[in-house]
């Protein structure tokens, strides 16, 4: 394993030297730097992260835990977290949470065990924060969430605009003359989901629609809107993976896009003009909402007695004829 002692050696330094240029303690003349870091360069040092933290303070790398496998809006959303940890300085470590809170909990304390500065999370389906924010807030750890939010007012957290937004869509597809609205909704036990119930209920009220439940498919699956005596002509497919799965059934019952069947989607997809019609889509601003995670969580970490902030990002409806205008 290279030590500081040999990238001092290669570079004609004292190791106190060496450590000057990586902790960034004192100035270094320009020369001398530079010879420093063309030996980092050639022996490949990546020093030691942790016992350097215990001299300035701090790792300088930040921790994600999120489900790599629940969503694949998540991937672009951890592109931009990274992005501007990286823009600050920081690393990014990054544990899966596997979507359990118990994997959750696991994954967070081994985020904890690298003495991460601070934590972003984005929290497990039906763990309601039970098991992980009691004991982030008891410790003190610097911690926003991303994504999925909580009613709580004592933490710092960002995402998504659910509720009106979805309340939106459900009043487009009213104006275009549909009474029988449905929704199939996403992974259940999340708050994203919830909120976009809500938001659907909310959107057939502003249009004196009345609530149906048989309109709301909480399995994932078109079929049951359909397969009624009165079926749904619209639908909101309440996420990107929902999406796929109604077009599936659509296309298996021979149902044209617009015309049989009005579909409208909370989530841009990347391919949503290469379909026929395109998809009428609402697009999450991902990577404001990664920026913004970060922001919040060095703002908290550079001053820990500062008020929790919620911030809500709208989506932008992303008009096209899916809906069958």
């Amino acid at each position: 394993m290279v030590t500081m002692r040999d990238v001092a050696a290669l570079a004609g330094v004292s190791i106190t030297t060496v450590s000057h240029v990586i902790n960034e303690t004192r100035p270094v003349a320009g020369d001398t730097r530079e010879r420093v870091q063309k030996a980092i360069d050639e022996t490949g040092y990546t020093g030691d992260a942790i016992a350097r933290s215990l001299v300035m303070g701090g790792t300088k790398s930040l921790g994600l835990a999120v489900s790599l496998v629940s969503h694949p809006y998540f991937a672009e959303l951890i592109a931009a977290i990274e992005s501007e940890a990286t823009r600050n300085g920081y690393s990014l470590v990054l544990i899966d949470t596997r979507d359990t809170p118990e994997s959750e909990q696991t994954a967070v304390r081994m985020l904890r065990s690298r003495r991460v500065d601070g934590l972003l999370l984005t929290p497990s389906a039906g763990a309601g924060g039970s098991l992980v924010l009691p004991e982030l807030k008891r410790l003190n750890i610097p911690t926003v969430l991303v994504d999925r939010l909580t009613v709580a007012k004592d933490i710092d957290q960002v995402g998504p605009e659910n509720v009106q937004a979805t309340s939106g869509l459900v009043k487009h597809l009213a104006e275009l003359g549909h009474r029988r609205i449905g929704i199939v909704c996403g992974q259940a036990g999340v708050a994203t989901t919830e909120e976009r119930i809500l938001g659907y209920r909310l959107g057939l009220g502003r249009a004196g629609l009345k609530w149906d439940e048989a309109l709301v498919s909480q399995s994932g699956w078109l079929a049951p809107l359909l397969d009624q005596e009165d079926p749904a002509t619209a639908v909101v497919a309440a996420d990107h993976l929902v999406t796929v799965g109604m077009l599936h059934e659509a296309r298996a019952r021979g149902l044209k896009l617009g015309t049989d069947l009005a579909v409208v989607a909370y989530d841009e997809v990347e391919w949503a003009t290469l379909i026929e019609p395109p998809l009428t889509t609402l697009a999450q601003p991902v990577e404001e909402i990664g920026r913004t995670a970060v922001k919040l969580l060095l703002s908290r970490i550079a001053d820990p007695e500062r008020a929790p902030e919620t911030i809500r990002l709208a989506p932008s409806l992303m008009h096209r004829q899916s809906c069958g205008c």
